[in-house]
């Protein structure tokens, strides 16, 4: 069966996770690879409900999510899930208290091969039903990180603005890849002691992403 290359991307409400996700389908597809991206399922319930999911409707939605994606991978080489089940859970725990979802979710998210965590040097913006607002980014970022650390789940920072949040998010998913360009410094390094311009720790995250395992 065939099994695409997932890059799973989870943050905070409201840190261009959408954004992120078409760009970097696009910069992907004009590297010749066939990807897609795979929408968050909880913003079409929220559309279709006109409300925020209760409790035992979560299990419902992180099942979905996690249904869709591997949906995708039997069918594209790459995959750009725009959230996870990890993000659902965090937010059981958040919102409800509840942390029913953890394991099931830990165990989905290992089969992704790379995890993006956004930064929150964005600004909130306001989302209709979606969103609650600033306030929780923090707490839920904290949520996430606890979340990854727990599974075991290596995941690079994406910070910045505009095209530099891309190009930073690009070169960490093309390195994975394997498909490096020319002239990105990572190209001749297969170790990935590449240094970003934000970071001169190499033991921070982005630089523990595994390669991918062929």
């Amino acid at each position: 069966m065939r099994q695409g290359f997932v890059v799973a991307l989870v943050g905070a409400e409201s840190t261009g996770k959408t954004t992120l996700a078409g760009e970097l389908r696009d910069a992907l597809a004009a590297d010749g690879r066939e990807v897609v991206v795979v929408p968050e399922y909880l913003r079409e319930f929220c559309d279709r409900m006109r409300r925020t999911p209760r409790a035992d409707e979560q299990p419902h939605i992180a099942f979905e999510q996690t249904r869709r994606i591997a949906e995708a991978a039997a069918t594209h080489d790459v995959v750009v899930a725009d959230t996870t089940a990890l993000m659902i859970a965090v937010y059981s725990d958040t919102v409800f208290g509840d942390r029913s979802l953890d394991d099931d979710a830990a165990v989905a998210h290992r089969r992704y091969d790379m995890t993006l965590l956004t930064a929150l040097d964005l600004p909130w913006i306001a989302d209709g039903h979606q969103r609650d607002g600033e306030h929780v980014r923090e707490p839920v970022d904290a949520r996430v990180r606890a979340a990854l650390q727990r599974a075991g789940l290596p995941y690079a920072i994406v910070a910045g603005r505009g095209p530099a949040r891309v190009a930073g998010a690009l070169k960490a998913v093309r390195h994975a890849l394997d498909i490096a360009r020319p002239d990105d410094e990572a190209a001749a390094n297969p170790k990935w002691q590449w240094v970003c311009e934000r970071c001169g720790d190499v033991d921070c995250e982005r630089h523990r992403l595994p390669r991918r395992r062929e």
